[in-house]
C-alpha cells in the first residue's frame, strides 16, 4: 500500500524544505526535494512527524467527566484518542498514578484497573488510531504504592515509570506558604491544614526513600526507562541518576535542569508552561531553560494541544529555532527518551505517523493526521 504527498514543507531531523514524501506499507519509503511528484497536494503546508506525548493526564478526565460520574472506560478511551489526534498527538503515554495521596475517585484501585483494561481492550480491538502506552506515576510517599505497583507494573502497555513526591514545602510545591493558603482557600481551617501537613510529612518520612529504591529496582529489572518528577536540587538529580533515572521530568529550578544536563538526563518541561508564559506553581519557566539550552523535550501534562503550539512557538522570538529543531522537542526527542526509535522523524524506514499543519495567524492548525500511513483525522 502506497501513499504520497507533494508540494509540502517537509520537516526532517535537520532541515525543512518544499518536497514530497512517499509512504509504503506504513513506513516512510522516500523523500524528495522540490514541489513536483505525485500524491496529495499540500499547497505548501507543513508535513511533520506526529507528536509523541510522554505525559498526559487527559484519559482520567474522560473516564470521570464529572466528580463521581464514571463513563464506560472503552468509550472514554475512544474519546480521549480522538481528542489527542485532533491536535496532532499520534503516540500517547497515558500518565496514571500509583499510590493514593488524595481522594480522587479515578485513582482508587478498582477504577484504575477498569480504566487500564478499557484502554487495552480499545487498542486491541482496533478502536484507537493513535498508539497508546502507559506511564506509571509512582507516588513514593504513599503507604499503598508497593501493593499497587505489584498489580500494575507488568501491564503490557507499560513503557515508563516516574518517581514523584508531592509533599508540600519541596519540589513542585516548594512555596509552602502558598500551598497552605490554597488548602485554606478550599475551606480547610488553619489548624486542619497544619494537621494535614504533619500527616503528609510523616508519610514521606516513613515511605519515600524505600519506595524510590523499590520503584527503581522494578524499572531496572524490567528494562523500562525511569523518570524523576519535579526535581528541585542538585541532590534530587544526583539521587535520581544514581537510581537509574534517565529523564528529568518538569525540573522546578534552573539548577536542577543544569545538573540533569550534566548527568546526561533528558530534560522535559510542560507545554503549558511555555505557552502560558510560566509555571502556575511559580517554578522555573520553560522559556528560561530553552534560552539557556537546557531543554530537550516537552510533554503536554494537562493540555495536549500545547505540544503542537510549542513546536511553532519555538521558531519565533525570542527563541528563533529552526522548525526542524523545534519540532524535535515534541517528536523525536520524547520518542527516543523512552526507546521508541521507530518514530518521531521523517526519514526512510520510520513509522509514517505524520501531520499536515497550516498556520492560522500565530496558531498552528492541524489539517490532517496519519498513523502508520493511514488517515486518522
Amino acid at each position: 500500500m502506497e501513499l504520497a504527498f507533494r508540494n509540502a514543507r517537509v520537516v526532517t531531523g535537520d532541515d525543512d524544505f518544499i518536497g514530497s514524501v512517499l509512504v509504503r506499507d506504513g513506513v516512510i519509503a522516500q523523500i524528495d526535494r522540490g514541489p513536483g511528484g505525485t500524491g496529495e497536494d499540500f499547497e505548501g503546508d507543513v508535513l511533520m512527524p506526529g507528536v509523541v506525548d510522554l505525559h498526559t493526564d487527559s484519559l482520567e478526565k474522560h473516564y470521570f467527566p464529572r466528580p463521581n460520574i464514571d463513563w464506560n472506560p472503552i468509550s472514554a478511551a475512544v474519546t480521549h484518542d480522538g481528542c489527542g489526534l485532533s491536535v496532532g498527538v499520534t503516540t500517547v503515554l497515558n500518565s496514571l498514578t500509583l499510590g493514593s495521596f488524595n481522594a480522587s475517585a479515578a485513582r482508587n484501585t478498582d477504577n484504575l484497573r477498569r480504566l487500564v483494561d478499557g484502554l487495552h481492550e480499545a487498542q486491541n480491538q482496533g478502536m484507537l488510531r493513535a498508539d497508546h502506552r502507559i506511564h506509571w506515576r509512582c507516588e513514593t510517599t504513599a503507604d499503598d504504592l508497593r501493593a499497587r505497583l505489584e498489580l500494575m507494573a507488568d501491564h503490557p502497555m507499560t513503557v515508563l515509570f516516574s518517581l514523584m513526591d508531592h509533599t508540600p514545602g519541596q519540589r513542585q510545591y516548594r512555596n509552602l506558604e502558598k500551598h497552605m493558603a490554597n488548602w485554606q482557600a478550599g475551606g480547610m481551617s488553619e489548624s486542619a491544614a497544619q494537621d494535614r501537613l504533619a500527616q503528609v510529612r510523616d508519610r514521606q518520612a516513613r515511605n519515600a526513600d524505600d519506595n524510590r529504591r523499590h520503584v527503581a529496582q522494578m524499572a531496572t529489572s524490567r528494562q523500562i526507562p525511569l523518570a524523576s518528577h519535579d526535581d528541585e536540587s542538585l541532590e534530587h538529580i544526583d539521587e535520581a541518576c544514581d537510581l537509574g533515572a534517565t529523564v528529568a521530568e518538569f525540573p522546578v529550578t534552573a539548577e536542577a535542569a543544569q545538573r540533569a544536563r550534566e548527568r546526561g538526563m533528558v530534560v522535559v518541561m510542560g507545554g503549558p508552561n511555555l505557552i502560558r508564559g510560566g509555571s502556575y506553581s511559580g517554578n522555573v519557566p520553560a522559556a528560561q531553560l530553552a534560552e539557556a539550552d537546557l531543554l530537550d523535550a516537552f510533554a503536554s501534562d494537562y493540555v495536549p494541544r500545547s505540544l503542537v503550539e510549542c513546536a511553532f512557538a519555538m521558531t519565533k522570538p525570542p527563541f528563533g529555532w529552526s522548525l526542524s529543531r523545534a519540532a524535535a522537542l515534541v517528536t523525536s526527542a520524547p520518542a527516543r527518551a523512552v526507546g521508541l526509535d521507530d518514530r518521531g522523524e521523517i526519514a526512510p524506514g520510520q513509522r509514517a505517523d505524520l501531520l499536515r499543519v497550516r498556520l492560522a495567524g500565530d496558531l498552528p492548525l492541524v489539517r490532517g493526521v496519519w498513523t502508520k500511513g493511514a488517515r486518522a483525522a
